[in-house]
């Protein structure tokens, strides 16, 4: 049974540039600091970062992973800190804030090596 203070298994994903630049064309989003360097570079970056749709994403699969296959999210809110670059790795951590019959709300918390990455909510409904 699921009871408020429980946590998630950490979740570690090695930040490659490949997953940067192919998750920002799978989602759509052309923005060059994604996926030319040399102009993320000029604009102020170090080097091409992730793209928050490509965070939301690791995030659900985070949450759903540990909540099983008949879980459904139903609202996500994050918020970006950090960017994630080639070359890092970003940790995922949770926790179950909030247990409401089968409504579950996870405190999510993504670090790399500049610090927070991304930080919010994610509330399923659980199936387990």
């Amino acid at each position: 049974m699921t009871a408020a203070g429980d946590r998630l298994p950490p979740l570690e994903i090695p930040v490659t540039r490949t997953m940067i630049v192919a998750a920002a064309i799978a989602s759509r989003d052309y923005q060059d600091v994604h996926h030319d360097p040399d102009l993320a570079i000029e604009r102020g970056s170090p080097d091409v970062f992730m793209n928050i749709l490509t965070t939301n994403g690791l995030v659900d699969r985070f949450v759903t992973a540990w909540a099983g296959p008949s879980a459904r999210v139903k609202r996500v809110k994050i918020r970006l800190g950090a960017p994630n670059h080639p070359g890092d790795t970003m940790v995922l951590t949770g926790t179950v804030s909030a247990v409401d019959g089968s409504r579950v709300e996870v405190e999510v918390r993504g670090e790399n090596g500049l610090g927070t990455h991304v930080s919010g909510t994610v509330e399923i409904e659980a199936g387990r």
